[in-house]
């Protein structure tokens, strides 16, 4: 009997006009048989929000291609578990255009997809390019991409574990190498300008410059400024363990 190829779900939150969704796809079909379910826009920063108090609509746009207009991680429950109906092996989230490191990963709806995908038992990742210059380096991110699921398919993940992984913005030859890393520190800015509408009305946007990573060493941060590949293990629950005995001993009552 011929081995069944491995059934891949890819979602992200760029949307269906993302440019790293077809690369991506493209790649992956060398691995097994891919499914697109991903948002009707985009939707960068909806980190792991679910909808709740408005329908979800999907439309179908071509045979493995669905769009909805719900947030990533919307994608990744949908189309596990109605699309897919639970016949999932490997859901892969991307390719992200712009960086998904440190504290990026609270915020990004690229890494939210793979984590509600890792909350419903399937082994996940999330794959970014770490540049928002144009016509970045997709296919270097999409190789290595398909690299990581031949692997996810043939060695499972610890339990509640995803992989986030940042590729730097160079051709497959220019990469440096991989690292296994640990989640870095990258600092925002606080400024909130204000600025004025035709009606007079005052609004403010949130978005700004870069955020200014700190390249310690063994950091997703340090890897991708060496030009080498970052991988780095994330974990759905994040109790503060260490510090659990002193907490118990302060007086609640």
């Amino acid at each position: 009997m011929p081995k069944t190829k491995p059934q891949i779900l890819v979602v992200n939150d760029d949307g269906v006009y993302g440019e790293g969704l077809r690369p991506l796809a493209k790649a992956l079909s060398a691995v097994g048989n891919v499914t697109m379910v991903v948002p009707e826009r985009e939707r960068s920063a909806a980190s792991h929000a679910i909808t709740l108090h408005k329908p979800i609509r999907v439309r179908r746009l071509e045979k493995n291609l669905l769009i909805m207009n719900g947030t990533p991680a919307d994608c990744a429950r949908f189309g596990v578990i109605s699309v897919m109906k639970e016949r999932v092996d490997l859901v892969v989230s991307g390719i992200n255009h712009g960086a998904n490191l440190g504290a990026d990963t609270m915020y990004s709806g690229t890494v939210g997809a793979a984590k509600e995908a890792c909350m419903l038992g399937l082994p996940a990742f999330a794959v970014s390019v770490a540049s928002k210059e144009e016509n970045p380096h997709f296919s270097t991110a999409a190789r290595f991409a398909a690299r990581v699921a031949r692997r996810l398919l043939e060695r499972p993940l610890p339990a509640n574990t995803c992989l986030n992984v940042n590729v730097p913005n160079r051709s497959w030859a220019r990469c440096r190498g991989v690292a296994v890393t640990t989640l870095g520190r990258r600092i925002y800015g606080r400024a909130l300008a204000p600025r004025v509408d035709p009606r007079g009305q005052t609004y403010f946007w949130m978005a700004g410059a870069v955020p200014r990573g700190v390249p310690e060493p063994g950091s997703d941060i340090e890897a991708i400024q060496d030009g080498k590949i970052s991988v780095t293990p994330v974990r759905l629950y994040e109790t503060d363990a260490s510090f659990l005995p002193a907490l118990r001993h302060w007086p609640w009552s």
